[in-house]
């Protein structure tokens, strides 16, 4: 894989200007080396006895979702050869557990993958946030926990903006930008590890046979393999690859846009509207598939400049400006109408 990939461009410890006028509008990735270099949890080192001591300050017993996967699926939390299921089980523990089962893990030659995934920070590790402020965004986006030993989490998207930090361990991220989607070999849309379409291909092990395409989605991949004190922004959707490569890893992330929203009521997502046009556009025949690309493209991508700037603001509905009063009359409209 490394062979065909390309380096991602990289930007030595920038400040939160640089971050929001240089990075962020290129729309691509970035790997910006030691932007948390500093932080305590990095300094406190990443020995698996080191890391338990260090987090158990913070540990209050509360319990965490974890994926525990057999040591014959090679640490790949995706989904089984059946599509049906998954291979990886859902458990919970209180994270110091967690902490203690990686330290003794360690000691094996073959131990399951375990992995602690997107939890909220200031529910797992009160006081911590606090204690590891992030230079580059406002102190009202969430940071999240990731914990795990040696694990694969296969090529998939998010529509929100991500800010992945590396504090313990190492992680090989992939990327690739949305076109090589007709060359991933995505699974079922509607049955996924976590809730967001997957890759199938073993980025480790490609099989050529099974998925041809694949070469051609790696010539357009870039890779960075990020360091304790690293992080990496990746633009919403974004195709990411992660490969944790350490007996224990632990990466604070941070999401903000898209469907995050608010953490109580998140947002209508893009996948929402892709699945209502699968279930009312696909099936039509060719001509009028065509015809509703022609409408989408005029309407939803504005391909040919702003669909009603014709009309006077005050009649532009909701093609127009979308406030919260518009937003909220489209899904009253969208509830009426699938409730039928």
């Amino acid at each position: 894989m490394s062979a065909h990939a390309s380096p991602i461009r990289q930007w030595i410890a920038p400040d939160r200007n640089t971050f929001e006028t240089q990075i962020a509008p290129l729309g691509c990735p970035a790997w910006l080396r030691g932007v948390v270099d500093r932080w305590p949890c990095v300094r406190a080192g990443g020995a698996p006895a080191a890391i338990r001591a260090y987090y158990g300050q913070f540990d209050r017993g509360h319990p965490v979702d974890l994926a525990v996967s057999a040591p014959a699926h090679r640490g790949i939390l995706s989904s089984d050869e059946s599509l049906t299921g998954f291979t990886f089980e859902r458990r919970r523990a209180p994270l110091g557990a967690v902490l203690a089962l990686l330290e003794r893990l360690d000691t094996l030659t073959d131990p399951p993958t375990i992995a602690v995934q997107s939890v909220l920070i200031e529910e797992a590790l009160p006081g911590f946030a606090e204690q590891h402020p992030m230079p580059l965004l406002d102190a009202a986006v969430k940071p999240r926990l990731w914990v795990s030993n040696r694990g694969i989490v296969p090529a998939h998207f998010d529509d929100v903006e991500n800010l992945a930090c590396v504090v313990a361990g190492r992680r090989r991220f992939t990327l690739l930008p949305m076109e090589q989607v007709r060359n991933l070999y995505v699974g079922p849309l509607d049955h996924t590890p976590t809730g967001v379409p997957v890759s199938l291909v073993d980025f480790t092990r490609p099989d050529g046979s099974a998925h041809p395409r694949f070469n051609e989605a790696l010539a357009h991949a870039t890779v960075a393999e990020l360091e304790p004190g690293d992080a990496l922004y990746i633009p919403p959707l974004w195709w990411h690859h992660v490969q944790s490569l350490e007996p224990v890893n632990i990466l604070v992330n941070y999401w903000w846009g898209g469907s995050i929203g608010d953490l109580e009521k998140p947002q209508t997502s893009g996948l929402d509207a892709l699945f209502l046009a699968l279930l009312t556009i696909k099936d039509l025949p060719v001509a009028q598939r065509q015809a509703w690309r022609e409408i989408f493209e005029q309407y939803v991508f504005q391909a040919h400049g702003d669909p009603v700037a014709h009309l006077p603001a005050e009649r532009q509905g909701i093609a127009g400006p979308l406030g919260a009063a518009l937003k909220r009359h489209i899904k009253d409209r969208l509830i009426r109408h699938l409730l039928r």
